[in-house]
């Protein structure tokens, strides 16, 4: 008598594996969109958060300056430079003793929407949303020199970042 042997083969079929990478397919495509969402959103908080700093320390700045602006902010070519170094009383800048406040910041601020530091002076207060004139372009920031009020570009430069708004994944700030 001959005995047959019954091999059973252990593994998948090509059928099993395909329907094993199409699932995985169809969580990846509704998994990915979120991931890209959270660090826009991440980006955004981030930048709300720096504003919030920012106008604490001009605030600071003008407490200790007798109620005056940084004036390397609000001048004909803006800077940080009187926030990011040490002064005296006078807003002057300096390395000796004399200098004795400041700084405020520890580098320039740079917009987390578009990556730039430079600044745009406006006269007026600016309304969030809004585009403030073409000039806004490649600005990060924007600050009114009349009360050191300060907004941040959206990441299409030519508007006013919408920090209400900031975990809105769905406006153009």
């Amino acid at each position: 008598m001959t005995s047959i042997r019954r091999t059973t083969r252990k593994g998948f079929t090509l059928v099993e594996i395909l329907i094993v990478v199409i699932i995985l397919g169809i969580l990846a495509a509704i998994v990915i969109p979120q991931f890209t969402s959270a660090s826009q959103d991440a980006r955004k908080n981030s930048l709300t958060s720096q504003l919030q700093t920012l106008r604490s320390q001009i605030e600071l700045y003008k407490l200790q300056h007798l109620d005056q602006l940084p004036t390397t902010l609000v001048g004909a070519s803006p800077a940080w430079d009187q926030l990011t170094r040490k002064t005296d009383n006078t807003g002057a800048t300096g390395t000796t003793t004399a200098f004795t406040f400041g700084p405020y910041l520890q580098s320039d601020p740079v917009n987390t929407l578009n990556g730039k530091t430079a600044m745009l002076v406006v006269a007026a207060d600016q309304t969030a949303g809004a585009a403030p004139s073409a000039s806004a372009s490649n600005k990060g920031f924007i600050i009114n020199s009349a009360n050191g009020k300060l907004w941040a570009t959206s990441a299409k430069f030519g508007y006013v970042y919408n920090e209400a708004n900031a975990a809105d994944t769905n406006n153009d700030n």
